[in-house]
């Protein structure tokens, strides 16, 4: 299939990383790929239905797409989430030739090929309880050459009220742990400085071999494995549930330096009440102790969530939980929205959207207030540190000074001196905003070193000490046997 394709991409690293399958299989099948939509055969539209705004936006682009049409012979879809939730009624646009959900990008070269033969117009979206596209290496045309996703696990079983990602991605299903590190060692090969491992709830993953169904791996037990196998790369995953995080997966990131100290925990709202109401599965206690655990085993990880402002039936007692929940866990930083209810999900079924407008956006305001705040605090903190920043490429506001981000995630601007993209520098945190760290590069301070080598000094005795108490009660075990 000799064509060009066009692909936009919009919403979260899942999308991304469904691009970059969907670019896989069309490669796979002879086409070749454009930046300039003028020159495209096909066009593409990638994007999630979490939020309204994108679907908004997605429409939007349509309408550009459709005069794209009228000058000349171009086919258009729409993939992912979208075009799951809305199927059909997508193909009443003019501009939409066909749809194809997160389960069933393998038939696009297929749909294609008989629309530009044949005509009319076409959807592809069942969902699948197997399909995790494990040998399927992503074509990452978008990615800056350092960083990359890699998807371990697709669908989700929490059917949390608001959410309608159960309903556009499936169930959960978890892939074979040996097709992700292949892929993270191949990444490495290829100069990649990091990874990001990611789920819709990456804790609940939970691989069972096929051919051995005692043979099982989770979350902590896979983090070990990329670690291990990618001693050089950075790892970072996300998302975290608050209900499934255990304490096996923070001793995993406490152990091996190369995994990042920060941990996206999603909250959501700091009302006990609400949460029920959104079918979390925890409590506000349920949440702090998480907290409590996570400071306990790595005192400096950084923490960030989601919040909803203004959920069904949401009080101001509920919105000051929230605030007073915020403050103790003085979050580094937070993704905050405005509840948009989504059609189909279980609170659209059974709650009514009765907080006013202007109510939510004067919540949302008062969070997004306090997080500056929270911040700017946390930022501060920095200011005389120094950290090992990944740099990622040349700053939007000047070509002398680059840009990339701590291990805990926090966003950094420094002069560029010689520094390159994918490079590993020290820098001296001089000032800072509430969301930016400034300074400047430095020699790799002597303390710096020697701490590391005290971290894996110290992670190699763990290990150790794991394998010489597995040892033994293997031997007391075989011991009992003999007896018996």
């Amino acid at each position: 299939m000799d064509l060009k394709v066009y692909i936009e991409t919009y919403g979260c690293q899942m999308n991304v990383a469904d691009s970059q399958v969907a670019s896989a299989i069309l490669k796979a099948a002879g086409c070749s790929f454009t930046d300039d939509l003028k020159k495209a055969d096909v066009i593409l539209v990638n994007t999630c239905s979490v939020r309204d705004n994108a679907e908004k936006r997605v429409l939007g682009r349509l309408d550009v797409f459709r005069l794209e049409k009228k000058n000349r012979k171009v086919i258009v879809g729409v993939l992912g989430c979208m075009a799951q939730r809305l199927k059909e009624s997508l193909l009443e646009n003019p501009a939409v030739d066909f749809t194809i959900g997160p389960d069933s990008y393998r038939s696009l070269p297929a749909v294609i090929s008989f629309i530009r033969d044949k005509g009319g117009k076409m959807t592809e979206t069942n969902l699948s309880s197997l399909e995790t596209y494990a040998d399927i290496e992503p074509v990452r045309t978008d990615s800056n050459g350092v960083s990359a996703f890699i998807s371990i696990m697709r669908g989700c079983n929490n059917l949390c009220s608001y959410c309608i990602v159960p309903f556009t991605r499936g169930r959960e299903r978890s892939r074979d742990p040996k097709s992700i590190v292949a892929e993270a060692e191949q990444l490495a090969k290829e100069g990649y400085k990091e990874v990001t491992l990611l789920g819709q709830n990456v804790d609940s993953y939970n691989w069972t071999d096929p051919e051995n169904t005692t043979r099982k791996v989770n979350f902590s037990q896979l983090l070990e494995l990329v670690a291990i196998a990618c001693p050089k790369m950075r790892i970072r995953f996300q998302t975290s549930h608050p209900k499934d995080i255990r304490k096996g997966v923070l001793y995993t990131m406490a152990m091996y330096p190369n995994i990042c100290p920060h941990i996206h925990l999603p909250v959501q709202s700091g009302s006990t009440r609400l949460l029920q109401k959104m079918n979390r599965k925890y409590t506000r206690e349920d949440y702090l102790q998480k907290i409590t655990d996570i400071r306990r085993i790595m005192p400096d990880c950084a923490i960030t969530t989601d919040i909803i402002a203004g959920f069904c039936s949401e009080t101001e007692e509920d919105h000051q939980q929230t605030l007073s929940l915020m403050r103790e866990v003085q979050y580094d930083g937070a993704f905050m929205f405005q509840y948009s209810q989504r059609p189909n999900t279980l609170a659209a079924k059974r709650y009514p959207d009765d907080v006013p407008e202007e109510e939510k956006t004067r919540r949302l305001n008062e969070i997004i207030a306090l997080q500056n705040e929270l911040s700017l605090k946390s930022n501060q903190k920095c200011i005389g540190q120094t950290y090992q920043v990944l740099v990622e490429g040349p700053s939007k506001r000047s070509e002398s000074q680059m840009t990339g981000r701590t291990p805990h995630n926090r966003f950094c601007v420094f002069d560029a001196k010689d520094a390159k993209p994918g490079d590993l520098v020290w820098v001296k945190i001089l000032t800072c905003t509430q969301a930016t760290l400034m300074g400047e590069i430095v020699e790799i301070p002597k303390t710096l070193i020697e701490k590391a080598e005290e971290t894996i000094e110290e992670g190699l005795n763990e290990i150790k000490e794991k394998i010489r108490k597995t040892i033994v009660r293997t031997k007391k075990t075989n011991d009992k046997s003999k007896k018996k």
